[in-house]
């Protein structure tokens, strides 16, 4: 017989999408990017480096607090995400009134960044234990807020900096997003062990596939440091970084891409970046929904196949409308890359340790943060055209459907060797590793 508890699933999600929508704010980072140049003085490049330095200290943070986001539970995590953030927004604030650029990037940057990370992880291992049955659709639902948190962020943002100050917005949001984080993290909560929805056996499901519930065996059950160890792991990384290696691409380059290419004036430009947010988080929702019932890893091959083409196409698309409708197929495929990514990681090594295996795999963003606007700057610096960009982003996305079929095959080999009664240990090290 399950174990009962108090608690209503449904609200963990909510409480999961409280702290995703408000650290999901830093998509919203460029509503600052102006007025700190025209207030302050700092070059563009200035104001860009707080949130370079932010998103990769959320990527690097999550591999080293995975572990504590595992030892000390989702509720205590979680408030201290909202402290990190909360309070790194706050001095942020604190940092613009003095004047100090230095200031502004160890708050917003580091400190902030942390909070970033560990609000990121810190319910998606909790969500997973909740909905073994629906994985795909629990972790898509709160990464969605991540997606979608500039929706709200950004307009609250430029009205509070029109009406008042930049110091003044950073207090406020400050504040706001502590009350936000602080009130989900309150809620969260492991469910008790042994504990599945009505409905399901307890006694006959021990963990569940990317295709529902099945019966499984301890075998995949990994903790983080047995995951790193697997060659599955870094087929994920790989994936994980060109996927988003290209959609950050587009994110960098978006609005002055759609100009360039289109010949669109400023104003539908920026109407088309507005609406990117909107498909970023509706592409965490649909694809990790989807993805309960294609399996993970078609909903991988599915993103590479879908963005091959789209890059291939985009620099000959004149046409506006078609233009941004091809842009915003990719940014569905960036957004459900990361929604699907807790769900496809317990797949693959169970929910032990999911946490801080997600947060060593998240590393992937930090990396790809950096190479993705990396290279179309050095590109479209060199070469005058975005085009060339799009073709090696293409290239890329090509070795990571590779990388998707390889990791098909492996698992379709682990499977049989434990059809076979094959111990792991001795199945990674056969004839399917050479």
């Amino acid at each position: 017989m399950s174990p009962t508890t108090t608690k209503n699933r449904w609200l963990i999600a909510a409480s999961a999408m409280l702290i995703h929508l408000s650290i999901g704010s830093v998509y919203a980072y460029s509503v600052y990017q102006r007025p700190l140049q025209a207030s302050q003085g700092w070059s563009i490049g200035d104001v860009t480096l707080g949130f370079t330095v932010a998103i990769f200290t959320l990527g690097m943070s999550t591999a080293l607090l995975g572990r504590y986001v595992e030892r000390y539970g989702p509720r205590v995590s979680g408030t201290a995400a909202a402290v990190a953030f909360a309070g790194g927004t706050i001095l942020a604030g604190v940092a613009v009134e003095a004047g100090s650029h230095v200031g502004f990037v160890l708050t917003y940057g580091i400190l902030a960044g942390v909070g970033l990370g560990l609000g990121y992880i810190s319910p998606i291992s909790t969500l997973v234990k909740w909905f073994p049955d629906r994985r795909g659709l629990a972790t898509g639902l709160a990464v969605m807020g991540f997606g979608a948190g500039a929706l709200v962020t950004g307009p609250i943002a430029n009205y509070l900096i029109q009406s008042t100050s930049i110091p003044t917005t950073f207090y406020v949001l400050g504040v706001g997003y502590f009350v936000a984080m602080a009130a989900g993290a309150a809620y969260l909560e492991k469910p008790p062990e042994g504990w599945v929805p009505a409905g399901i056996d307890p006694d006959a499901v021990v963990e569940t596939d990317s295709h529902g519930v099945v019966v499984a065996t301890d075998l995949e059950q990994r903790t983080a440091s047995e995951a790193i160890r697997t060659p599955q792991f870094y087929l994920v990384w790989l994936i994980i970084f060109i996927n988003v290696s290209a959609g950050i691409m587009l994110l960098s380059v978006a609005s002055n891409m759609t100009q360039a290419i289109t010949g669109a004036s400023a104003g539908v430009a920026a109407t088309v970046v507005g609406l990117i947010g909107l498909f970023n988080g509706t592409g965490r929702i649909v694809w990790s929904s989807l993805s309960d019932y294609l399996g993970r890893t078609t909903t991988y091959a599915a993103f590479f196949g879908i963005q091959i083409v789209a890059f291939l196409a985009l620099p000959r698309i004149t046409a506006v409308p078609l233009f941004a409708g091809v842009l915003f197929l990719v940014i569905t495929c960036y957004g459900g890359g990361f929604a699907c990514l807790p769900a496809y990681l317990a797949d693959l090594f169970g929910t032990q340790e999911l946490g801080a295996i997600h947060g060593y795999t998240l590393t992937a963003w930090s990396m790809a943060g950096v190479a993705g606007p990396t290279l179309v700057a050095r590109i479209v610096e060199l070469t005058g055209s975005y085009e060339l960009a799009f073709y090696v982003v293409a290239g890329a996305l090509c070795v990571g459907l590779g990388c998707v079929g390889v990791l098909r095959w492996r698992m379709g080999v682990i499977r049989q060797a434990q059809l076979r009664g094959t111990p792991h240990g001795v199945e990674l090290s056969g004839p399917d590793s050479r």
